[in-house]
């Protein structure tokens, strides 16, 4: 049996609501409206992703599908409803482009789902990658994770990224506490994991 501690900012201590999706668009999601309805979509790189994407999405009452892309990835979408309005406004705001609104913060839910659709682990740390074309929005996001006591290297596109690398014992461990158990599809040692215990 799991010994980890829920945490009142983690995955599980809220029911799932379609505002998590700000998850995705913190990372390299896209939202797009059409009249009184939008639609959020991200392109993901492995089968399990697509899978435990839907089911997420599903779990907000959000209908969603996927297709392949042309360089043999995965697009996962929602259906454009009008329950994902309120974020494309929050997000849209000019229409130019998308960028976190002045209030954006981050929980275990949202983590969460970033996590599932653009995390893994590298050499050093956890990676948790970002649109390559929201640079406006790096540095808000950024802001977000450090509120959470996840402050993150970022990494420039020549360097790996983007994407911000979560780094030390106790960062690890806070990411860990904040996303929840491992989606049961995750293959071993993709999830942000504690740390081992010192010897």
């Amino acid at each position: 049996m799991s010994q980890r501690q829920l945490s009142i900012f983690g995955a599980e201590a809220a029911d799932p609501v379609p505002a998590d999706l700000a998850g995705l668009l913190a990372g390299p999601g896209e939202i797009l409206r059409m009249g009184g309805t939008a639609r959020v979509s991200i392109v993901v790189a492995e089968a399990w992703r697509v899978h435990v994407l839907i089911a997420e999405l599903a779990a907000r009452r959000l209908p969603a599908n996927w297709l392949s892309t042309v360089d043999e990835k995965y697009r996962v979408r929602t259906a454009y409803t009008a329950r994902l309005a309120p974020l494309a406004a929050a997000w849209q705001r000019g229409g130019t482009g998308k960028l976190p609104p002045p209030t954006f913060a981050l929980d275990g839910r949202r983590l969460r789902l970033w996590a599932l659709a653009a995390g893994a682990p590298d050499r050093t740390g956890y990676l948790l990658r970002l649109g390559p074309d929201d640079e406006l929005c790096w540095a808000p996001v950024g802001s977000a994770l450090a509120q959470l006591g996840l402050t993150g290297v970022l990494l420039s596109p020549g360097a790996g990224g983007p994407a911000y690398r979560i780094e030390g014992r106790r960062r690890l461990a806070r990411l860990a506490e904040l996303v929840g158990e491992p989606p049961a599809l995750a293959p071993e040692g993709i999830w942000p994991a504690p740390p081992p215990p010192r010897q």
